[in-house]
């Protein structure tokens, strides 16, 4: 793995760095030349490694005016001129042993000595991501749709995303974002696959990360209206109920405060209005609260629409 960091200088170096600039700005060939009054000089020093530390590459960069006239490479072992200006410093460091020297050191001095400070949370660290699959639009069997893979908040942006049908890797159709960056050094992708989907397919978005001890894997069934709808009854009806037998725990639960005596004489009513005009209601001081709840929730559940309680005193 080769990557690169921007240099951070430790202690005393900064004053080393600074010394070369003053030098290159106060030499003999930089007064013989006319300045103009607003300029910009940059200095840039690279670090480049190959295999963690196994191949260190160390580079100066020194730009005037956005253009790039004197460097310093590790891998040449010496200060190059780029361009006219530059040519006089380089002969003017090249001359100068400790500086050349210290240049020199700097792949261990500070590019090793980075590396080593700074590994915890650059490229050793890990954050695993979050998979989830969700369809562009709710469309019948047999439609052109797309399914939307939402990998996020991982790092290190290394990362393999596939499509898979029916357990076979699938590559047409297939349309990915470039990496986006979250700004807080975690990462997001977006991998859309274009599918018609028939019944009993079985899609699977498939996901290999640094982070991971093993690969993730989310699964997206293509299922009819009927099922669908059918399961969402099912969902509903298992919510409806247990809403009904809540409620009448907590007024049996109520009923049984105070005296042990038989409670206190009075009317429960209640009313359940579903469809257009269609309600159940009954009340009395004999009404059955779990009973009438039972009813309640087998009329709603056989007319297989939503229905709401209006009414429950």
């Amino acid at each position: 793995m080769s990557w690169k960091m921007a240099l951070r200088l430790p202690g005393g170096l900064w004053t080393a760095a600074v010394t070369v600039i003053v030098l290159m700005l106060s030499s003999p060939a930089a007064e013989g030349r006319d300045s103009p009054q607003d300029f910009v000089f940059q200095f840039k020093s690279l670090c480049y490694f190959t295999n963690g530390t196994e191949r260190v590459r160390h580079v100066n960069r020194y730009i005037y005016n956005r253009e790039e006239f004197v460097g310093f490479d590790s891998d040449v072992g010496e200060y190059r001129a780029l361009t006219p200006l530059g040519r006089p410093e380089a002969e003017s460091w090249n001359g100068q042993k400790d500086i050349l020297e210290r240049t020199r050191a700097e792949a261990d001095t500070v590019c090793r000595h980075n590396y080593e400070t700074e590994k915890g949370f650059t490229w050793q660290r890990r954050v695993e991501p979050t998979v989830t699959i969700s369809p562009s639009r709710t469309e019948a069997l047999n439609h052109h749709n797309m399914l939307v893979c939402s990998v996020t908040d991982f790092y290190p942006g290394q990362i393999r995303v596939r499509w898979l049908r029916n357990d076979q890797e699938e590559t047409a159709g297939v349309v990915s974002t470039p990496l986006i960056r979250n700004g807080d050094w975690t990462f997001q992708i977006l991998v859309m696959l274009e599918m018609t989907p028939q019944r009993g397919d079985v899609y699977t978005c498939h996901v290999e990360h640094p982070s991971l001890q093993s690969p993730i894997s989310v699964e997206w069934r293509a299922q009819s209206e009927s099922a669908q709808g059918k399961m969402l009854s099912g969902v509903g009806g298992f919510v409806l109920g247990l809403i009904f037998l809540g409620l009448g725990l907590v007024i049996r639960h109520r009923s049984q405060k105070g005296s042990r005596g038989p409670p206190p004489a009075g009317n429960i009513s209640v009313l359940i209005q579903w469809g257009q005009g269609d309600r159940y209601k009954k009340e009395g001081p004999e009404v059955s609260v779990l009973g009438t709840l039972f009813v309640a929730c087998s009329l709603l559940w056989g007319s297989r629409v939503k229905g709401k309680i209006v009414h429950f005193l």
